[in-house]
C-alpha cells in the first residue's frame, strides 16, 4: 500500500474516532424518538375515530407546526412519523453535521493537530477528504439507527428507509456549511457562530413557510424545506433528493478550494488581534464564572422559554386529542395525573423542566470540572482564595441559574396557556417552577460530592444519575415496580404541580439531602489534590 494511502486509512480513523461518540449519542437519540412516536400513536390511537379527532386537534394548531413542519397527513403512521420524527430529527441532524464539520476541520486546526498531519505525506486535498468521509460514515450511522426505529416500530421497511434518508439528507448540506464556515473564521468559535446564525436562518425560513398562508413557496429557499418536500408516506418527490444533493456538493467543493487557498490556521474573516479590554464581571471568582457561563445560561433560558411557550399553547389541543383509555392508563400511572384537562397536561410537562433544572446543575458541575482540568483553576487559587470560597460560589452560581430556569419555565407556559385559555393561572405556574427546585439542589449537590471525591468521573455520574433516574421513574411503574424500589428515584417525589398539590415534607428532604450533600463536596474538595 502506498504511504500516503496507508496515512489516509489512519486519517479516516481518527476523525471518525472523534466524532463517533457524538453519531451514536445522536444515532440513539433518533431511535428514541422514532420508536417512541410510532409505537404511542399506534396504542394512542388505535381506531380511525381517535385519529381523526387526532388529525382535527392537531393538524391546525400552528404552535405545534413550529416544532414539527406543516402535517399532510395523521391519519396514518407512517404520516404521523413523517410529520413528528422528520420535523424534529431533521433539525438535528443539521445540527450535528454542522458540528461534525467545524469539529473535524477548524477544530483540528485550533487545536495546532493539522500542521502535524499536513508535513507528512497527504495534502490537504486528502485530509479534506478523509475528514469529510469519516462524516459520511458517521452520517450512516444516524440513517441506520433512524430506519431500524421505524421499522422495528411498524411502518413498512421500504418507507422506514425513505423517512430515515430524508431525515439525514441534510446532514451533507449542513456539512458543507460548517466546512464552509470553518473556512471563512479564524477560530472555532467564531465558525460555530457563523454555522449556527445559517442554522437558524434555514428555521425561521421554514417557520415561514409552514405557518404563513401563501408563503409555502418559502419552503424551496431552505434546506429545512427541500427535507420536508420529500414527502415520505404521503406522496413522496425522490427528485427533491438532487436539489439537496447539488446543495451539499456546491458547498463541500467551495470549502474545499477555500481550504486549498488560504493558510493554514488562518480564516478569510480577519482576526482581531486588538481589542478594548471589558472588566465587568471580574471582581471575584464567582463573578468570573458567571461571565464565562452566562452564555450557557442564556441559551439554557431562551430554549426553556420557547419549549414552554409551545407546550402551553398546544395543552388544550393535546388535552382534547382523544387518547384510548389504555393510553391514558398507562400515562397516570407514570404522574398519577390525567393529561385530559390543560392543568393535568401542563402537570406532565413539568416532570420534563424538572430534568431540564437537574442537567443544567449537572452542566455547571462539568464546567468546573473543565475549569480544573484546562489548569485554570490553579491559577485562582494561588491568589488568597480558598478552595471552600470557589466550590461554594459556583454551586451558588449553578442554583441561581436553575432558579432563572425553573421560573421560565413557570412564566414561559403560563404565557403559551393565556393565548388559548386554559385557565391555568400564573401563581400556580410559579409554584410549579419552585417545584423544580429541590429535585434540581439534590442532583447538583450530588454531582459536586462526585467531583469532589472523583473528580474525572464526576462528569459522567452526575448526567448519570439523573439519566437513569429519570427513565426509571418514566418506566418503573409500567413494568410493576416494588415501591420502595421507585422511591430510590427523586422523580418519584415530585408532585406534579398544578395539577397535584405541592407536597412540602418530600420537598425538604430533598432541600436537606441537597444541603449535606454540598457541604460534604465543600469539605471533600478542599482536601484533595488537583487533577488535570
Amino acid at each position: 500500500m502506498p504511504p500516503a494511502a496507508g496515512a489516509s486509512g489512519a486519517l479516516i480513523r481518527l476523525a471518525f474516532r472523534a466524532s463517533r461518540t457524538r453519531a451514536i449519542v445522536f444515532g440513539y437519540l433518533f431511535a428514541g424518538i422514532a420508536y417512541a412516536t410510532v409505537a404511542g400513536y399506534a396504542a394512542a390511537y388505535p381506531t380511525r375515530a381517535g385519529r381523526l379527532k387526532l388529525s382535527a386537534s392537531l393538524g391546525t394548531n400552528h404552535a405545534l407546526r413550529l416544532f414539527y413542519g406543516e402535517p399532510h397527513d395523521l391519519l396514518t403512521g407512517g404520516g404521523y412519523a413523517a410529520w413528528r420524527v422528520g420535523g424534529i430529527c431533521t433539525i438535528l441532524a443539521a445540527a450535528w453535521a454542522m458540528l461534525a464539520a467545524i469539529g473535524v476541520l477548524r477544530g483540528e486546526e485550533d487545536a495546532g493537530r493539522a500542521e502535524l498531519v499536513l508535513s507528512g505525506v497527504v495534502g490537504r486535498t486528502g485530509v479534506y477528504v478523509t475528514a469529510l468521509t469519516a462524516i459520511g460514515a458517521a452520517t450512516a450511522i444516524l440513517w441506520t439507527a433512524a430506519f431500524a426505529a421505524l421499522a422495528v416500530g411498524g411502518l413498512p421497511v421500504g418507507g422506514s428507509a425513505y423517512l430515515a434518508l430524508a431525515i439525514v439528507s441534510v446532514a451533507p448540506v449542513f456539512a458543507g456549511v460548517g466546512a464552509v464556515a470553518g473556512q471563512l473564521a479564524s477560530t472555532r468559535r467564531l465558525a460555530t457562530q457563523l454555522g449556527a446564525g445559517v442554522l437558524a436562518l434555514a428555521f425561521v425560513l421554514r417557520v415561514v413557510a409552514d405557518t404563513s398562508p401563501g408563503l409555502g413557496w418559502v419552503r424551496w429557499t431552505t434546506p429545512l424545506g427541500w427535507s420536508e418536500e420529500l414527502r415520505a408516506f404521503t406522496g413522496p418527490h425522490p427528485a427533491v433528493l438532487l436539489v439537496l444533493a447539488a446543495a451539499a456538493l456546491a458547498l463541500l467543493a467551495g470549502a474545499g478550494r477555500l481550504a486549498r487557498d488560504r493558510d493554514i490556521g488562518a480564516g478569510l474573516i480577519p482576526a482581531r488581534d486588538r481589542a478594548e479590554p471589558r472588566l465587568g464581571l471580574l471582581s471575584s471568582p464567582t463573578a468570573q464564572a458567571l461571565r464565562a457561563e452566562r452564555g450557557s445560561l442564556v441559551a439554557w433560558v431562551v430554549g426553556t422559554g420557547f419549549f414552554g411557550f409551545v407546550m402551553g399553547t398546544i395543552s388544550t389541543s393535546v388535552a382534547g386529542a382523544g387518547l384510548s383509555a389504555s393510553t391514558e392508563r398507562q400515562l397516570a400511572k407514570i404522574g398519577a395525573v390525567s393529561i385530559s384537562t390543560p392543568t393535568g397536561y401542563i402537570g406532565f410537562v413539568f416532570l420534563f423542566f424538572v430534568l431540564a433544572v437537574s442537567l443544567y446543575a449537572c452542566s455547571q458541575i462539568a464546567a468546573a470540572r473543565a475549569e480544573e482540568s484546562a489548569e485554570r483553576l490553579e491559577t485562582l487559587l494561588a491568589l488568597p482564595l480558598g478552595r471552600g470560597r470557589w466550590l461554594t460560589g459556583r454551586l451558588a452560581l449553578a442554583a441561581g441559574g436553575a432558579a432563572a430556569i425553573a421560573a421560565t419555565a413557570g412564566v414561559s407556559v403560563w404565557a403559551g396557556a393565556a393565548t388559548q385559555d386554559a385557565g391555568v393561572p400564573l401563581p400556580r405556574l410559579l409554584e410549579a417552577a419552585g417545584n423544580c427546585m429541590p429535585a434540581g439542589l439534590l442532583f447538583l449537590a450530588l454531582a459536586a460530592l462526585a467531583y469532589a471525591t472523583v473528580p474525572r468521573a464526576s462528569v459522567g455520574i452526575g448526567y448519570g444519575l439523573v439519566g437513569l433516574t429519570f427513565v426509571w421513574q418514566l418506566l418503573g411503574d409500567l413494568i410493576g415496580a416494588p415501591g420502595w424500589v421507585l422511591g430510590l428515584s427523586p422523580f418519584a417525589h415530585v408532585r406534579l404541580v398544578p395539577a397535584q398539590a405541592f407536597a412540602a415534607g418530600p420537598a425538604l428532604i430533598m432541600l436537606g439531602l441537597a444541603a449535606a450533600g454540598a457541604v460534604a463536596a465543600v469539605h471533600r474538595f478542599g482536601r484533595r489534590d488537583l487533577t488535570a
